[in-house]
């Protein structure tokens, strides 16, 4: 069991089980013992407290959140950023991924991919209009449910569309398979990003089949900026061509090229959907001129074929064996042959000179400077009629395609057109041996990785062999063949295990108490008193909770109760004014139910202590109600949150009757019943308003 499953979250989130792991964070689902429900909570890795880069996603993704409020998008109820512990709580999904979905059907029927991505592509709209952008769109941040909705997850890199671009580095690479070319680029992205990924999911849901798929996840990003994917009904001809058109467009290399919006997109959906038949014909900006690879010059070929000459003498031949009738036939026939030759290699030397001639009258002009250029870019530029000699190098500082040199450089020398220029071009498209790296220190690796153009990631394990900061172990492994730009995990030491202790249970104990224990155990203590409903000087919880394995001398939180929520007994006395004479009958209700009645007692002088305790209050409070004879005479509110007790109604109109005097006639006694009881309706009516208004301070305390 891990750390936090059976523990309660500041005293209201009841974790009940882990139900997922990703990258930066755990889910668990958890019931909130406030709201009553069940809730999932996402709680940021422990390694990644003290890491800005992972607590700015996270936090990114609460704010992306908060603005939202869609159908579509998961909700987000409650937040904590603490020092020890950081959280989001979120609507708990009951369903599955999106990703699992297609695991388990392989192929989607294509009405059911597209109630899917209507319903991706309405929830994008919205967050778009909010101006944030996910940035993640991929199936495995797809929550469907049971009914056939979806709900779009993990706002974890969701930007705000006028903040500044970010680099895709290894870290972020999980997501190759669907991130969009722009974005492998590190260029600005906007909601034409996610329109890409959404036609990445939309082509697997159709075809079971990913567009890009390699070894590497490098290899994915490069066949995501330079290949296209195979047409989708080449895999499976049963998908309409309509839906093949809309899925090709949104997956177009050049955002331009793609829908402009989710709107738009959308709305090319509902057109397939109302005819399945329909063709869009969708046309884009094709460049059909070829690029020229040359490695060197050809050399002049002979202007006579080979072919003719054999001809000819064959036919000599045959006429010398076929003739005797005379020498000097054969001699003709030998003159014919040397003139032939002459005229042959008169009209070489003819072309020979008209070829240079030509040459010559091509203009001659400054070497371009095709350098930090994009070799895409140099392709499309008609202005340049040279052929181009590519070399394939790797700088993990530069944008894929771009040129790092060029041979001859820029402004060096005139050269005329189809003249063939060197360009060495930023590819991983390459290979090298990955270095000995065990026994380097973790900067010496790095150091040795980057000469080689790799890139790294570091992995820290405990060792009591090997000193800290050391390199282990390697992957993949050195001295193998990998393509430049590979993520080379280096394992290294960190040094022996620290000791490591259980916090110990305190709660219910003084202050002093938790403090000695926790201490014996070798920790450091502070202390934070809270309110709360237990008497004043009881611990009752720690921070972090108990039962977590920490190093000695961490320090841990004992939180103590100040007594400031405990509701105590109230009493308050009841007397009745003493120049009054006669014998009543005075009735105790509390809230509506009688708990005392005294009969034939001398008006004169009665007095009664109440005493109630706080249990079954209602919003904190209890109402005592004096009763004389049937006649509401006197409303107390005993407030124990405020421990206070005030009295809210007295019926000053009240009169006791005189010793000896005449009873009053039915009809004045029935008259007199329904003053009474219309006063009694006042007294009620009072009494509520004043009992309202009380709880209604008290719940804007508790809001506080």
């Amino acid at each position: 069991m891990d750390k936090y499953t059976g523990k309660r979250l500041d005293g209201r989130y009841e974790i009940q089980e882990l139900i997922g792991v990703g990258g930066m964070a755990m889910v668990y689902r958890a019931h909130d013992i406030i709201d009553d429900k069940t809730v999932a909570i996402k709680i940021l890795k422990d390694e990644f407290i003290g890491n800005e880069e992972f607590i700015r996603r996270f936090k990114n993704e609460t704010k992306a959140i908060a603005v939202l409020s869609h159908k579509n998008i998961v909700k987000v109820f409650d937040v904590s950023f603490g020092d020890r512990i950081q959280y989001i709580v979120m609507e708990y999904i009951d369903g599955i991924t999106l990703k699992e979905y297609i695991n388990h059907q392989h192929e989607i029927p294509w009405k059911e991919a597209v109630h899917f991505t209507v319903q991706i592509l309405q929830a994008l709209q919205h967050a778009h209009s909010k101006g944030i952008v996910h940035r993640d769109v991929k199936p495995q941040n797809i929550m469907l449910l049971q009914d056939g909705s979806i709900k779009v997850t993990d706002f974890g890199i969701a930007r705000f569309s006028n903040t500044e671009p970010r680099t895709m580095t290894g870290k972020a690479i999980g997501s190759v398979h669907y991130i969009a070319p722009e974005q492998a680029r590190g260029d600005v992205t906007d909601g034409k990003a996610d329109i890409y990924s959404v036609g990445v999911m939309l082509y697997e849901m159709l075809t079971g089949t990913l567009p890009f798929e390699a070894e590497s996840a490098v290899s994915v990003a490069i066949m995501q900026l330079q290949n296209d994917p195979k047409p989708l009904r080449e895999i499976n001809d049963k998908i309409p061509e309509g839906l093949e058109e809309i899925t090709l467009k949104a997956m177009r290399k050049d955002p331009k090229q793609r829908y402009a919006s989710a709107d738009e997109m959308l709305d090319a959906i509902e057109i397939f959907r109302h005819n399945p038949a329909v063709k869009f014909k969708y046309s884009y900006f094709v460049d059909e001129t070829p690029t020229k690879f040359v490695s060197s010059l050809n050399s002049v070929s002979s202007a006579l074929p080979e072919s003719e000459n054999d001809m000819d003498e064959d036919m000599i031949e045959d006429e010398v064996l076929t003739s005797n009738r005379s020498k000097s036939i054969v001699k003709w026939v030998t003159i014919a042959v040397s003139v032939l030759v002459i005229a042959s290699l008169i009209l070489l030397v003819t072309l020979v000179i008209q070829n240079v001639v030509s040459t010559s009258e091509v203009p001659s002009v400054d070497v371009p400077n095709f350098v930090n250029q994009s070799y895409e870019q140099i392709k499309r530029n008609k202005d340049y009629k040279f052929n181009f000699e590519i070399t394939a190098k790797y700088d993990s500082t530069q944008p894929v395609n771009i040129v790092l040199a060029q041979d001859p450089e820029a402004g060096s020398k005139q050269i005329k057109e189809n003249a063939t220029i060197k360009l060495t071009i930023n590819s991983t498209e390459t290979t090298t041996e990955v270095p000995k790296l065990k026994n380097y220190t973790e900067q010496e690796a790095i150091e040795k990785l980057s000469a080689k153009y790799f890139n790294y990631d570091v992995q820290r394990v405990t060792s009591a062999n090997v000193a800290k900061g050391t390199v282990i172990e390697c992957s993949p492994q050195e001295g193998t063949n990998q393509e430049v730009g590979t993520i080379i995990t280096l394992i290294v030491s960190d040094g022996p295990q620290p000791e490591q202790v259980a916090v110990p249970d305190v709660v219910g104990s003084s202050y002093e108490q938790a403090k000695a224990e926790l201490e014996a155990q070798g920790f450091t203590t502070q202390k934070a008193t809270v309110a709360s409903n237990k008497e004043a000087g009881l611990v009752v919880g720690t921070d972090p909770l108990a039962g977590n394995l920490l190093t000695k001398g961490t320090q841990v939180t004992i939180r103590v109760s100040d007594g400031s929520k405990i509701l105590r007994p109230l009493k308050q006395r009841i007397d009745l004014p003493e120049d009054e004479h006669g014998q009543i009958t005075v009735t105790i209700y509390v809230d509506g139910q009688k708990v005392d009645e005294s009969s034939g007692v001398p008006y004169n002088g009665f007095s009664k202590t109440v005493e109630l305790d706080p249990k079954g209050a209602v919003n904190n409070q209890k109402v005592v109600t004096v009763m004389i004879d049937g006649i509401k005479y006197e409303t107390f509110v005993y407030d124990f949150k405020n421990q206070t007790v005030s009295r809210t109604y007295i019926n000053t109109d009240y009169k006791l009757k005189e010793a000896g005097e005449e009873e009053s006639s039915e009809e004045e006694s029935e008259e007199e019943s329904s003053e009474n009881s219309e006063e009694d309706s006042n007294g009620e009516s009072s009494d509520t308003e004043s009992s309202t208004e009380e709880s209604s301070e008290d719940e804007e305390f508790d809001e506080e």
